[in-house]
């Protein structure tokens, strides 16, 4: 195995993975990839949603969106993406996601040094391999990422999640919130019903509604509901709850808009989801609901967050859709989150 010596190396690709909330989590190893490479340059390989995260970042000098269900689908539009990937010379691919197709592109592209975790049939693609059974299970994400840069020594001071809007961006949100009588001194309310995964990591829009409408009255709050466009249907539910006191922008912004706005909240109360970690990562004090995951892997990575659940025999059974009673989620109790909530705003 080639070492890896930092003034050798002048490109480097980062294979991003394919979840916002994922990718979140992936930003303290960018951080300390950016410190131990200081003069390379750092290029982002990520899916359209994805990219967007790393837009502006300060430690990315690069951004490249591929799009496996239309140009760079199947088997030629990974050749297609490779070549294109062959043209910035990069010296050393560091594959964050643990699929095979994740591994191949750089593979293709015949980059010298590519760095990843093995398995899944993909360690004859890799140069440097990080042995599975080194992959801690009781740690947050975030950790994981950090061993396997450790491992090839790969180091660094300590980062904090980091996510980063611009001024122009927020100002954007400032007006589109304005126009709907939400001002800049006002407290915000955030509520995130939605989860992408899907339906088994999701709390009931009607709970969701009534800790909206207890804190927003306690804190004379403005709410904001939050969502992707997939996200509509919980965010009508909720905001017919609210009548006349929610400003619905679910399916209605970008990612960078949508972080633009998740900062922009006071107070956030969410599921296990990507905008949760959005807000973890911009500090937004949270209450976080979760059910059917992993939360001591996945937990929001901030102080300023709190975790809501209830012990059942089948969490976390990581599944999509709940095949039985979805117990996990019917015993989180709307004034076990609103009292957490409160706790959470006095300290």
């Amino acid at each position: 195995m080639q070492p890896i010596k930092a003034e050798m190396i002048k490109h480097i690709l980062i294979r991003s993975v394919n979840w916002i909330g994922d990718a979140v989590m992936t930003t303290p190893a960018i951080g300390v990839i950016r410190e131990f490479f200081p003069q390379s340059e750092i290029t982002i390989l990520a899916n359209p949603l994805v990219s967007q995260i790393f837009i502006n970042h300060c430690w990315v000098d690069r951004v490249i969106a591929f799009d496996e269900n239309r140009t760079h689908r199947g088997i030629a539009g990974r050749m297609k993406l490779a070549r294109e990937l062959k043209r910035h010379s990069f010296d050393l691919a560091i594959i964050l996601p643990n699929s095979i197709n994740a591994a191949l592109v750089p593979w293709l592209a015949g980059i010298p040094m590519r760095l990843g975790k093995m398995g899944d049939g993909r360690s004859l693609l890799l140069t440097h391999r990080f042995p599975r059974s080194l992959q801690a299970l009781d740690v947050h994400q975030s950790q994981n990422y950090l061993a396997i840069l450790e491992y090839f020594g790969i180091t660094g001071s300590k980062k904090s999640q980091l996510l980063v809007t611009t001024v122009a961006e927020d100002s954007a949100i400032a007006s589109r919130l304005a126009g709907s009588g939400i001002n800049e001194g006002d407290f915000v309310l955030g509520i995130n019903p939605g989860a992408t995964y899907g339906s088994a990591k999701r709390w009931y829009p009607d709970r969701f509604a009534e800790v909206a409408r207890t804190l927003a009255v306690t804190w004379g709050a403005k709410v904001i509901i939050t969502g992707g466009p997939g996200e509509t249907a919980i965010a009508a539910d909720i905001e017919r709850d609210l009548p006349g006191n929610c400003l619905n922008m679910a399916g209605q912004t970008s990612v960078r808009e949508l972080m633009a706005l998740v900062k922009r909240c006071n107070f956030f109360i969410t599921n296990d989801s990507g905008p949760m970690h959005l807000a973890a990562a911009f500090a937004v004090p949270l209450v976080a609901v979760f059910g059917s995951t992993d939360h001591s892997t996945t937990y929001p990575l901030s102080d300023n967050a709190v975790m809501v659940r209830e012990s059942v025999e089948c969490s976390p059974c990581m599944k999509r859709e709940c095949p039985t009673d979805h117990m996990c989620m019917k015993s989180v109790l709307p004034q076990t989150v609103i009292n957490r909530a409160l706790e959470l705003h006095r300290r």
